[in-house]
């Protein structure tokens, strides 16, 4: 007779924290042309942009943000950068400078109460943390 598991407690000592990620659910892309990258979104996600600004186009589609930053925004992106949401991003810098990431960007406020920050890893990868109050 097969049986069936369900899922169980972590095991102790790997129990996730409260300054573990809620996900990744934030990308930025920089892009060339603003428009023919909208139009190209748009067709790839089935919605239209919830944010339509020279600036920046913002797309919200099953629990993920999509942006389009022209010229790669103030930040200067030349590839995309992937944002994990976080609790808590000062806690979260500092186990991440601890593990041996390198601080490339401070938590700074992006308007709204919304703080971002980057960090680099021992292999150059840009990893982004986002934190909404």
């Amino acid at each position: 007779m097969p049986t069936t598991s369900t899922p169980t407690s972590p095991t102790p000592g790997t129990a996730t924290t409260d300054t573990a990620t809620t996900g990744l659910r934030t990308v930025l892309h920089p892009v060339s042309d603003l428009a023919r990258a909208k139009a190209v979104h748009t067709a790839l996600l089935g919605v239209p942009p919830q944010i339509d600004e020279p600036y920046y186009v913002g797309f919200e589609v099953a629990g993920q943000h999509i942006g389009l930053l022209p010229s790669g925004g103030p930040q200067g992106l030349t590839s995309s950068l992937a944002y994990w949401h976080v609790p808590d991003i000062e806690t979260k810098l500092a186990e991440l400078t601890a593990a041996g990431a390198t601080l490339t960007e401070a938590a700074h406020d992006v308007g709204g109460g919304r703080l971002v920050a980057t960090v680099t890893d021992p292999d150059g990868n840009v990893l982004g943390l986002l934190q909404d109050r």
